[in-house]
């Protein structure tokens, strides 16, 4: 592909913000629409944002660390940017639609990345019920919360709940309790990625739960519905030495 526009993106913070100033002096700068790859200069954050603004583009994203983690982000170097970029391997992600009713009758759709979070509102834990394709697998899911994860969000939040690493291209999602009570040895589940899963919230008002997506927050909800978005594809650009799927392997064997 050829790569002579480009759109840069920074976080706020200083560092990536002199950095950004550089790279459009450089190699010049274009509209997000007009553009032929987007470079992202930050954190994961700042990725995952970016991401979200780039839903309905079709446009390549290329992140460069200058924020903390950086595990969605490739080496920072202000040099031989149009090469790396033709050469650099495409990930496909397909985000999660969150469709949620609250107590009061409202419905709230929201986009995510990494994962759906549920969790408790007050020191009540909550009461969740599990569906998947319409049956019940589970009446009563005593916990602080459960989290829906995407491959590339299994290293994030899922992990921290002692989720499993979900390799990419494996077509699944996890399903992980938050410190499970009842039952209390339930580690949570593998999914298809095809998979609806439909959470009710079992005495919303006494036990209330908010719902998580990314940036999207819903508190006092009655019932959620997750489904990965097939139709929609965001596509990542990593150096060949900065292989994803290599970390993601990499993390599982960490001690």
């Amino acid at each position: 592909m050829n790569y002579k526009k480009l759109a840069f993106i920074s976080s706020s913070t200083s560092t990536a913000r002199a950095a950004c100033q550089r790279l459009r002096k450089r190699y010049g700068r274009v509209s997000l629409k007009k553009a032929d790859a987007v470079i992202v200069l930050g954190g994961d954050g700042t990725m995952l944002k970016t991401l979200h603004e780039c839903f309905q583009l079709d446009i390549p994203i290329y992140g460069m660390n200058r924020g903390t983690v950086g595990f969605l982000m490739n080496e920072f170097r202000e040099t031989d940017l149009i090469k790396r970029l033709e050469r650099s391997k495409t990930i496909e992600l397909h985000p999660l639609l969150m469709r949620v009713k609250t107590v009061a009758g409202i419905k709230k759709d929201a986009y995510c990345i990494n994962e759906v979070a549920l969790l408790r509102q007050t020191r009540q834990a909550a009461n969740l019920m599990l569906s998947i394709d319409g049956k019940v697998r589970m009446k009563e899911l005593i916990c602080d919360g459960a989290v829906v994860a995407t491959p590339a969000g299994s290293t994030a939040y899922n992990l921290s709940a002692h989720g499993p690493i979900i390799p990419l291209g494996a077509e699944l999602l996890a399903l992980t309790p938050i410190s499970a009570f009842r039952p209390r040895r339930w580690r949570g589940a593998l999914l298809s990625d095809r998979a609806q899963i439909r959470v009710d919230i079992q005495e919303p008002k006494k036990r209330p739960v908010s719902a998580v997506a990314d940036y999207t927050e819903v508190r006092n909800v009655k019932s959620v519905t997750i489904m990965q978005q097939k139709n929609i594809s965001l596509n990542l650009l990593f150096d060949e030495e900065h292989d994803l799927e290599e970390r993601i392997l990499n993390e599982q064997f960490i001690p």
